[in-house]
């Protein structure tokens, strides 16, 4: 291209010499003239043109101004020459681009080709160059031969169009990825071709190959296979190892790759001493508890990784953030031998000038706020920061938080923590309208807000109303009442049924009554609650009701005033609020019906779960539910209406919701079938196996598992309200576990605006003969 412009310099400045005989130098300029422009302005040309009217020309300056003009990549042609005292420059200009059509492309977005064509200057209203075009062209199909495209085909038409413009036709032939046919590793003695090749993401084609498309070759992939291959033999001793050369051979078809990898392995090192060094801050004693490199240990990069790691932390929770701990690895004279010597440079303290929230449009900075355990002023630590992050996460408001800590400008001690989180919908709303032939028009609806307004309270209410039934509840709960963490709660109820519109149950409980709860916090992941309420229980009984509601109503009435007290622990270090895949929960509580009450009862309950990373991406989980109730003093047995109930989501998928356990006949055989009666005691557990869904990049919105459920309802005190006449479907009723149920399936859930989507679809195992099954289940607003 120089060449070029040179030429044509050196063709103008004889063009303007035919013009003016030598006796006519110097030449003083009077005037200037440009012609030839269709698009670009005068102006542009006298900024780029070095000449100024009054200045004396000599030849060397005419091809001077050649090369300028030219340099401003708007012409293709310039003539120089002279009307009297007038300088004329006559141009050619560039045509400019019509139009871009791509077509072909399948592995590379278009957008992401137009985007590429615009930053290397080919863009529709820009300047058309040759030169350019040429180079992407050289561009693409090295693009596509990093892909493992070798036949990638490329065409580039320029079609001229009215007006000096072009439009531009780049014709793409892919072509396939070529297939690896054989990965061959030379050079290796201590572990075989075999061996080595698994540590390869590259492989030979293979029934998964297409689907995971590892038998492509890949630039990318074969740097990332060699250093895993490196670190191997480095976490095992063998400093020396070298990767000498890598061979990537085609054959002519293009179709099939062949890589060969030599190395050299070396000789196997271990650890014959290890030393601190440097400025240590922290006491020696507790930072040697740090190393996980030992002496006479095989040597191990990923130790001495790790070691630095963990230094580096323990140096950051003392606030100093940009301390530097460095491993070297020295060899000894016997050639067999190490020593590992950390250097530690602390820096200096690092203090938090500022907390900033990023991204929180709807939830207000002061309930973000109050989960930080790194303060402003106070000197940077590690751990709490990444613990506020927990907290943040565990709060369930938010779909992903990060954090940063810049150094701020101007000083070397101080830092901004910045954490940025990402919303999510943390409510449920649902209304139905419907009619039924027994229960006539049904109305409903319910609103569920666990960050009410973005301050971070929950909030719920419920109304539901039918010709006999109307259901109205309302729960609040302030986690911070106080600025310590002290919550408060309170809730209220009111179910009324009315049976002369529609007698179409075996009982009824109509209910009015409310608590309140306080919590309190007694560990960074713990917290006890104990809750006051009072309900007031009106029960009717049924025309197909079972002894033994029969029975209860007529040794306790049917109205009953009870006085309720909760006290509950809970401990969580789940990593998130919603959908967590790390860590885990349990709740323990006990509710008593107090003395004075009308019945006096008492249940203990339990729920665990625990996530168990098995990847990156796969996670088990496993989780249990037990309960008992009983009752003391005058009250017989646990009042049938605070029973268990087992099957459906969240207990034993593939059953009916509340169909598990023992079963109550009705006064009247001919009526219906036996009814699912629930009973005092519950065990349940399962465990699911998560994984991500193919082909969705939000991971945090979308979840898939397989699961198996075990659990059932027993009752250890079946007939304590019935007579020697009457009885219960099932004869046995004492906790038996061979008489569990089981199920497997698979299911998924979606975080959707409406509140969490749940289904699954669930083959029970070994079902009974009277129980009631359901192979798939939808939900809409919990999370199993």
């Amino acid at each position: 291209m120089r060449r070029y412009l040179a030429s044509l310099a050196l063709i103008g400045s004889v063009l303007f010499t035919t013009f003016v005989s030598a006796s006519d130098y110097p030449f003083r300029v009077k005037d200037i003239r440009i012609e030839g422009l269709q698009r670009v302005s005068a102006g542009t040309v006298f900024s780029a043109l070095p000449i100024n009217v009054g200045d004396s020309l000599e030849p060397a300056d005419i091809s001077d101004a050649t090369r300028k003009l030219f340099k401003s990549a708007y012409f293709q042609d310039i003539t120089m020459g002279r009307d009297g005292d007038v300088l004329v420059v006559t141009v050619v200009e560039r045509p400019s681009i019509s139009s871009i059509e791509i077509d072909g492309n399948k592995s590379i977005e278009t957008d992401n080709l137009m985007d590429g064509l615009s930053s290397a200057g080919l863009a529709q209203g820009q300047v058309f160059q040759r030169a350019t075009l040429d180079s992407v062209h050289r561009e693409l199909e090295r693009q596509y031969v990093a892909q493992g495209r070798y036949g990638a085909k490329i065409d580039t038409e320029v079609v001229p169009q009215p007006r000096n413009r072009v439009s531009l036709n780049i014709e793409i032939d892919e072509g396939s990825v070529a297939s690896i046919a054989h990965i061959n590793i030379v050079g290796n003695k201590l572990f075989s071709d075999e061996h080595l090749r698994k540590l390869f993401e590259l492989t030979t084609p293979n029934w998964l190959s297409f689907y995971t498309q590892d038998d492509k070759y890949s630039r990318q992939k074969l740097s990332g296979d060699l250093e895993r291959l490196r670190s191997w033999y480095l976490d095992r001793g063998y400093i020396n190892f070298n990767i000498e050369s890598t061979q990537v051979s085609i054959t002519p078809d293009k179709s099939d790759v062949y890589i060969t990898v030599n190395v050299i392995e070396g000789e196997q090192f271990t650890v014959k001493d290890v030393k601190l060094a440097g400025d240590l801050i922290v006491p020696e004693e507790q930072l040697k508890l740090l190393l996980l490199v030992k002496e006479g240990q095989t040597f191990s990069r990923q130790y001495m990784t790790f070691t630095e790691d963990l230094i580096t932390k323990r140096l950051g929770n003392e606030g100093y953030t940009f301390a530097n701990v460095s491993g070297i690895p020295e060899q000894n004279e016997d050639g067999k031998t190490l020593n590992v010597t950390f250097f530690v440079d602390p820096g200096k303290r690092a203090y938090v000038r500022r907390i900033n929230f990023r991204g929180n449009t709807k939830t207000v900075d002061e309930v973000l706020r109050r989960e930080m355990r790194q303060m402003e002023g106070g000197w940077a630590s590690t751990d709490l920061i990444d613990a506020s992050k927990t907290r943040l996460e565990r709060l369930g408001f938010f779909k992903e938080v990060s954090v940063d800590t810049p150094a701020v400008p101007g000083t070397n001690d101080q830092i901004d923590v910045n954490y940025t989180v990402e919303e999510q919908p943390s409510g449920n709303v649902s209304a139905s309208l419907g009619f039924s032939q027994g229960s006539g028009i049904v109305l409903g609806a319910s609103v569920s807000q666990e960050n009410f307004l973005g301050t971070g309270k929950k909030v719920s209410f419920s109304i539901n109303n039918s010709d006999f039934r109307t259901n109205y509840s309302y729960s609040y709960l302030d986690p911070y009442y106080t600025v310590d963490g002290v919550s408060r709660g309170f809730s209220a109820y009111f179910r009324e049924t009315d049976y002369e519109e529609g007698n179409v149950a075996d009982f009824s409980t109509d209910a009015l009554g409310g608590n309140v709860t306080f919590g309190y916090p007694i560990a960074e992941n713990q917290r006890i609650s104990f809750s006051l309420g009072l309900d007031q229980t009106d029960i009717t009984e049924g025309v197909q009701a079972s002894p033994e509601v029969s029975g209860f109503l007529l040794e306790e009435g049917n109205k009953n005033l009870t006085f309720n007290a909760v006290f509950s622990w809970n401990e969580s270090t789940l990593n998130r609020g919603l959908m967590p895949d790390r860590g885990y929960s349990q709740r323990a509580s006990f509710e008593m019906a107090l003395p004075g009450s009308d019945l006096t009862f008492y249940k203990l309950n339990y729920q665990g779960q625990i996530f168990y990373p098995l990847s990156d991406i796969w996670t088990l989980r496993l989780r249990t539910e037990l309960g008992y109730g009983d009752a003391y003093g005058s009250t017989q047995a646990l009042p049938f209406y605070e029973h268990y109930f087992a099957g459906g989501f969240g207990s034993v998928r593939g059953y009916e919701d509340n169909t598990l356990g023992p079963k109550a006949e009705p006064h009247t055989a001919d009526l219906d079938d036996p009814q699912p009666f629930g009973g005092n005691v519950l065990v349940e557990g399962g465990a699911e196996l998560i994984f991500p869904i193919p082909f969705v990049e939000d991971k945090r919105s979308f979840r898939t598992a397989l699961f198996f459920d075990a659990g059932n309802v027993f009752d250890s005190r079946p007939d304590a309200y019935i007579s020697n006449n009457d009885r219960l479907q099932t004869e046995e009723f004492d906790l038996d576990l061979g008489e569990l149920r089981y199920s497997a399936g698979f299911s998924m859930t979606w975080i959707s605006g409406f509140g969490p989507l749940t289904f699954s679809i669930a083959k029970p195992i070994n079902s009974g003969d009277d129980d009631d099954t359901k192979s798939f289940q939808f939900s809409l607003g919990n999370t199993f």
